[in-house]
C-alpha cells in the first residue's frame, strides 16, 4: 500500500471490527498498518473476505498474524505457479534460445540467480534447491506489489554466442500472454537494474553542482 491507501485501510479495518461488534483503538490500528502496509490493498481485502467466510476461524476477530498468513500463502501459490512454468519451459525448450515470460518477476529472479543459461547448467540433484531459491526470491518480490526492474529478454546460448561474434540474432520465444510478453520486452531499456558511475565523472559532476551554489 501507499499513503493514498491509508484512509481506505483505516475505514476497512474499522468496518471489520464493527462486523465483530468491536471498536478499534489508535494503538491497534497502528499495529495493523505496520503489519500490512507492505501488501497490496486489494490482496488485503481478499484476505479479510476469506477469513470472514471461514467456518472456523471466521467466528473470531482476526489478528494481524492471521491475515499475514493468508497473504503469504497467496504469494507462495504464485511462486509455485511461476516455478511450474519455468520448469516446464526449461525441460521442453532448453536454454539454447532466448525466452520471454509474461511475468516480469520471473525475469528478475532468473537474472538474479545467474541468468537463463545458468539454469540449464544445473543437474537433477541441484534442481530442488534451485526451485526453493526461485520460489523464495519470487515471494519476496511478489509481496512488495511492484514491478521490479528486469531484463526484457532472457538470453539463451545461441544469441549469447551470436552477440559475441557479431552475427544476426535468433528470434526469442514468448511464453504465456503475448501482449504481456511484448510489454516486458519494451520495458528493458527503462533503466538499468544496477547503475555504475566512474568516480572521476561523479566527482566532476559534484564539483559543477557545488560551483553553482557559490
Amino acid at each position: 500500500m501507499n499513503h493514498s491507501d491509508y484512509e481506505k485501510f483505516r475505514e476497512g479495518i474499522a468496518g471489520v471490527y464493527g462486523f465483530y461488534d468491536k471498536d478499534i483503538s489508535d494503538f491497534a490500528f497502528d499495529l495493523w498498518w505496520n503489519a500490512l502496509n507492505r501488501y497490496d490493498l486489494k490482496a488485503i481485502i481478499q484476505a479479510f473476505n476469506r477469513h470472514v467466510v471461514n467456518p472456523e476461524a471466521g467466528k473470531w476477530l482476526p489478528k494481524p498474524a492471521d491475515i499475514v498468513k493468508m497473504l503469504e500463502g497467496s504469494t507462495l501459490d504464485s511462486a509455485m505457479a511461476a516455478w511450474t512454468v519455468v520448469d516446464k519451459t526449461l525441460r521442453e525448450k532448453g536454454t539454447y534460445i532466448d525466452v520471454v515470460f509474461d511475468d516480469p518477476i520471473i525475469h528478475r529472479v532468473i537474472h538474479d540467480m545467474g541468468g537463463w543459461v545458468k539454469f540449464g547448467e544445473k543437474n537433477e540433484d541441484e534442481w530442488p534447491f534451485v526451485a526453493k531459491e526461485f520460489q523464495t526470491r519470487y515471494q519476496s518480490f511478489k509481496s512488495r506489489n511492484e514491478i521490479p526492474d528486469h531484463p526484457g529478454v532472457l538470453v539463451g546460448i545461441a544469441n549469447a554466442h551470436n552477440r559475441r561474434e557479431g552475427h544476426e540474432l535468433e528470434p526469442y520465444l514468448m511464453i504465456g500472454n503475448v501482449e504481456k510478453c511484448k510489454a516486458i520486452v519494451e520495458k528493458k531499456d527503462s533503466k538499468p537494474m544496477i547503475q555504475f558511475t566512474k568516480a572521476a565523472h561523479a566527482l566532476d559532476s559534484f564539483t559543477k553542482q557545488l560551483a553553482a551554489y557559490k
